[in-house]
């Protein structure tokens, strides 16, 4: 079982313009286009605690040594909690050629053969949350960087700079809260390891349970399971719950834990429990009790290993190490003595997460007043970045199981201290203004309570949830989607979600959407035409037109190619929809309400996109009956040129509800000018039109002057900032005589002569600077 292969986990990479997502395989990684061959390149790989970042590494150091990766001569892997003691120092050569391996011959010889050929060496750094106050890293300046002696963050900062081994390839793994960003000096590819897919957890579970005589019984049981099923997308979640899944069937049960707490509080028991005498049981609760106070006081310094030396007892890591919290540990040879320290690791971040929780419940020098700053939630007082960030929600579960015997076992005074410290949480929770917390501290406040499953405290929050909640930008994982259904599901108000940049997965969204207290929602395009088409397939036409007509899309702003892209995807899904819904309701026509509701469109793809993402939105605008308002004034300037504004012109005609173009800062000249104008006056709407800071002259401006009056409702034009000069003004004015319906026309450029442009205003005042 030991030996089976998690099926490789989706890898993604994330531009930082628009968070644009792609599946990479793990042959690209290392693939950066326009990257210099002679520059240190710096690859960072991104993953919650227990996404399978080292298994990736690991895997990358295999298939190298397989063959694959041939660029590369040396590949060297640092797991960074072994290299980071803060009293430790390197010199590059010691690093490479003592503490990761030392050759048997020729140390001097190849280190040479290294500084020459720096792009033929990968550096792998696995686990920066082990460099131990990271955020105060030092610049590198060395006067020989290959030979001076550096900490580990001195000599990391140093081959970030390309001070030391310039030419190098760095792959960085961290997890997203890290302060990576902050340690180097450049960033060439960002990596994100998401977990798995519902598909993936499948398969992992399948697998775990090949050959077993319940193995169909298990995926069962886990998948009846949805909170649990849930957490499954995390590879060593998913191991935790199958390991627990296989004792449950094992023992005859037939229903697993429904919470986290419950679920790691039954893996202690199963760890733990023997037929023993009482004076075992004793020594086996006082030894549990020490580790968890390791556990916390470790993950308080953000480490996880410690020295043998640092222990208590040689009971205690008996006990860590038989019954799986330890792992064995060598830490690197000391600086003075040559000589190898040996040590303990947690053996995994759930692990000690759970055990600084279950101290801070036993500990009676935690006061239950001092605990709400262990507490994801605000306070007056700025609280540190939490690295056991499970630690909040396994505290919450533990304070609500004073009833689980195991529980009340564990400590002659853990009732007592545990209604205590509950009172505490509760008052703590009643006194939140939970309609005000930010979309973050409103998840980890939802991941608290779910774990109590006290009926209390969920009612309590669903009551005071706000109708508008948005998590755009907010990362949402499995469990925090199914907490937050759960919980809106208890509500009896209407909801309206924003999960826009959400990293929400489709079973996620369906089952947000389907929910029948939410109202309205706004997604990535993408993932809502992906949800649509599978509602398609799978014929469930109710849930499909339900799913439509909760869908807002309205106001849109277009940043890449690939929102221009989703926004075309969206009118052919349109398209294909009459038929679907016309079989399940007999209309013969049908259409998005999201798409005959948009009033409001920005295009903001920049000068590099702009003219071939603007020529891609303009097939598809006659789709938007309702367009107000279209906007392509960008501050990075789009340019979409003469070419873009005939494009446009086209299809004027359709856009019979357009109130406001903006079509300014576009490169525009004479040539587009004149074919605008040739169409403006079918805009029947249109009260604004800004040109401004384009390049307009004057035969432009006499082909806008002579349109004027065939333009019954515009109100305001802008033409500033152009290369009209008084002749043009002045057609303009003659016309704005004819037109007095318009009330405001800018018309500043620099080369209209002050006095020309003063004169004009004093004949009309509706003019302006």
């Amino acid at each position: 079982k030991n030996s089976i292969k998690a099926m490789e986990k989706e890898l993604v990479i994330c531009s930082l313009q628009g968070k644009e997502k792609a599946a990479l395989k793990r042959s690209q990684i290392f693939q950066i286009p326009g990257s210099k061959d002679l520059e240190t390149k710096v690859i960072v790989v991104l993953g919650k605690a227990g996404m399978g970042k080292s298994i990736l590494v690991q895997k990358i150091c295999q298939d190298w040594s397989s063959g694959e990766f041939s660029q590369f001569e040396f590949v060297f892997w640092f797991d960074c909690k072994q290299i980071s003691l803060p009293e430790k120092q390197y010199s590059l050569e010691d690093l490479l050629l003592d503490f990761f391996v030392k050759p048997q011959e020729g140390s001097k010889e190849i280190f040479e053969y290294i500084l020459q050929n720096p792009a033929k060496v990968l550096l792998v750094f696995d686990g920066f949350e082990g460099l131990h106050d990271h955020e105060n890293f030092l610049r590198c300046s060395a006067s020989q960087p290959e030979q001076d002696l550096f900490t580990i963050k001195e000599l990391l900062s140093g081959l970030s700079q390309k001070k030391i081994l310039n030419g190098c390839t760095l792959l960085l793994t961290a997890r997203p809260k890290d302060k990576v960003y902050q340690c180097v000096s450049k960033v060439d590819k960002t990596i994100e390891i998401t977990g798995f897919s519902p598909q993936q957890r499948e398969l992992y579970i399948s697998k775990y349970f090949e050959g077993l005589p319940y193995s169909d019984n298990a995926l069962k049981l886990i998948k009846e399971c949805e909170y649990l099923f849930s957490h499954c997308y995390s590879p060593v979640m998913c191991r935790f719950v199958c390991f627990l899944c296989e004792t449950v069937l094992e023992m005859g049960d037939k229903c697993l834990p429904s919470t986290l707490t419950a679920v790691f509080l039954k893996f202690l028991q199963q760890k733990i429990i023997t037929m023993q005498a009482d004076v075992a049981a004793m020594q086996n609760q006082e030894s549990l009790a020490t580790l968890a106070r390791i556990a916390w006081y470790l993950g308080e310094k953000h480490q996880s290993a410690t020295k043998s030396d640092l222990l208590p007892s040689k009971e205690v890591k008996e006990f860590a190490l038989k019954y799986g919290f330890f792992l064995p540990f060598a830490f690197p040879k000391h600086s003075d003595s040559g000589e190898e320290a040996f040590g303990s690791t947690f053996a995994d971040f759930v692990i000690q997460n759970f055990l600084g929780a279950l101290h801070l419940t036993l500990a009676e020098e935690i006061k239950d007043r001092s605990l709400t700053k262990y507490l994801p939630f605000p306070s007056k007082k700025k609280k540190p970045y939490n690295w056991l960030d499970l630690v909040p929600r396994f505290l919450s579960g533990l304070l609500f199981l004073q009833d689980d015997p195991y529980f009340c076992s564990l400590s002659n005074k853990i009732v007592k201290q545990s209604i205590k410290k509950q009172k505490t949480l509760l008052k703590c929770i009643r006194r939140l203004e939970i309609n005000e917390l930010c979309p973050e501290s409103l998840l980890k406040l939802l991941q608290c309570i779910y774990e109590t499953q006290n009926s209390y405290l969920l009612q309590h929050v669903a009551l005071r949830l706000k109708p508008d909640l948005s998590f755009l930008g907010v990362v949402l994982t499995p469990p925090d989607v199914h907490v937050l259904h759960s919980i809106l599901k208890r509500s009896r108000k209407e909801f309206s979600l924003d999960l826009r940049n959400s990293s929400i997965d489709m079973q996620g969204l369906k089952d947000l959407v389907g929910l029948k207290n939410v109202a309205s929602f706004r997604a990535s395009l993408s993932d809502t035409v992906r949800l649509w088409k599978s509602l398609e397939q799978a014929k469930d036409y109710e849930l499909l037109r339900a799913s439509t007509e909760k869908f807002v899309l309205d106001p849109f702003k277009a940043k890449t190619m690939k929102d221009v892209s989703d926004l075309s995807d969206l009118v052919d899904m349109q398209k294909k929809m009459i038929n679907c819904v016309q079989d399940a309701s007999g209309c013969s026509s049908y259409e998005i309400p999201a798409i005959k509701n948009l009033r409001k469109l920005e295009f903001a793809l920049g000068p590099v996109c702009g003219l071939q993402g603007f020529l891609k939105l303009v097939e598809i605008l006659a789709a938007f009956p309702s367009l107000q308002y279209l906007d392509l004034d960008a501050l990075s300037e789009n340019g979409i040129g003469d070419e873009g504004a005939k494009s446009l012109s086209e299809v004027f005609p359709t856009l019979t509800s357009l109130e406001t173009l903006n079509l300014s800062q576009n490169k525009i000249t004479d040539v587009g000018a004149e074919k605008l104008a040739t169409a403006l006056p079918s805009l029947s709407s249109l009260k604004t039109l800004s040109l401004y800071n384009n390049s307009i002259c004057d035969f432009g401006a006499e082909n806008l002057a002579k349109v004027l009056p065939a333009m019954a409702s515009l109100r305001v034009l802008e033409v500033q900032y152009n290369k009209i000069t008084g002749a043009g003004a002045q057609q303009l004015t003659d016309s704005l005589r004819k037109c007095p319906h318009i009330k405001k026309l800018v018309m500043w450029n620099p080369t209209i002569p002050y006095g020309v442009l003063e004169h004009l205003r004093q004949l009309d005042s509706r003019i302006s600077v």
